[in-house]
Parts: structure tokens; sequence; C-alpha cells
């Protein structure tokens, strides 16, 4: 039998981070709220975080709904309510600055692929953590994916579907800032290992 995470400490930040993307998406935010280079140069800078939590349709974010329930059955009992929105608040500002500074070709940025998977990452590391085997293949998984999406290019049929390029380059940049942000975890783990 399935044990799923039911309680609202669990489930509570998930939904919030689905509400408030479909907040935005029902507000039509996007021109406000949008990763736009041109505007961020000229002082938007909020754009940088925003950006992740606005998409380009709703395709897009079923998509990325479809990802962050996911990840709550993958990893919900390695966060609290805190952790979660740290979590995703240092990462939204991880991908957007990444992409800024790393991906000079991104002119339009929308959607929290990059953020989702920084979060699969970390979550992957802390189930190795604690012992669970299926972390490390997991943690092999997601980046054995995101190194085919370097190698092959981005999905056709995906971008096609949320009618937009699929910003691999930002999925590397937001696997990276997972393992930034699992370096706690890491050190803990070094710590453990004996000599």
């Amino acid at each position: 039998m399935v044990n799923l995470p039911l309680q609202p400490r669990y489930v509570l930040p998930p939904l919030c981070l689905i509400a408030i993307s479909a907040l935005l998406a029902i507000l039509n935010l996007n021109d406000l709220l949008e990763f736009n280079r041109q505007l961020i140069e000229q002082g938007e800078i909020w754009r940088l975080l925003s950006s992740q939590f606005v998409h380009a349709n709703w395709a897009h974010l079923g998509l990325n709904c479809a990802g962050i329930v996911l990840i709550w059955l993958l990893h919900a009992e390695h966060t609290t309510p805190s952790r979660y929105a740290l979590n995703s608040l240092i990462l939204g500002i991880w991908c957007g600055s990444g992409i800024y500074f790393f991906c000079p070709d991104i002119k339009i940025y929308t959607g929290l692929s990059a953020l989702l998977h920084g979060v699969i990452v970390w979550g992957a590391i802390k189930d190795i953590s604690v012992g669970m085997k299926t972390g490390s293949l997991l943690f092999i998984g997601i980046w054995l994916k995101i190194a085919h999406e370097q190698y092959a290019g981005p999905s056709a049929e995906v971008g096609k579907l949320i009618a937009s390029r699929v910003a691999i380059d930002a999925h590397l940049i937001g696997a990276i800032g997972g393992i930034v942000l699992a370096i706690p975890i890491l050190v803990q783990m070094i710590k453990k290992t004996p000599n």
C-alpha cells in the first residue's frame, strides 16, 4: 500500500505554489513578470525571480504542475513549509540570475521547470543522505535527462505544446542550483563518512 504524504505540512506548500502560478496565469501578468532581458537591463530586476512563476500558456503551467506533484510524491517528507519556501526562493533567484548571466540568447523566459530541476536534484541528494537507494537512481536519471537535452536539443513536441522553445540551458542551471542548495547536506554526509 502506498503511503502518501497527506499531512497539511506536506500538502500545503506544493498547493500554494500551484495556486500562485495559476493565479498569475488567470491574471495574465506575464508582461509584468516574465524574464525580459531588455527590461531587466533597464532595472526591472524582480523579473529574475517572478519569471519562474508565470508560464507561456495553460499547457506549460499544467506540465509544471505535474512536476510539482511528482516532486511532492518523491520528496514531500524531506521538507517543511519554511524549507519548501526557502528552496523555491533561492532556486528562483539562482535560475533567473543564471539565465541572465549565462544564457544571453534567452531574451524571454517563463516557467518553473528550471527551479523544479533544482528541487529534484536537491531531493535526490536528500534521499541519498537518509539512505534511500532510489535517490542515487533519481540523481543519475535527472543528469542523464539533462545530458540528453544538451546533446539532442530541446523537444520540438513539448515546444509546440507550450508555444515556446524549451529552455534546456535553464534546466541545467536549475540542476546545478540543486547541488549548490544541497551543499549543507553534502557536508553532513562527508562528516558522517568513516575515514
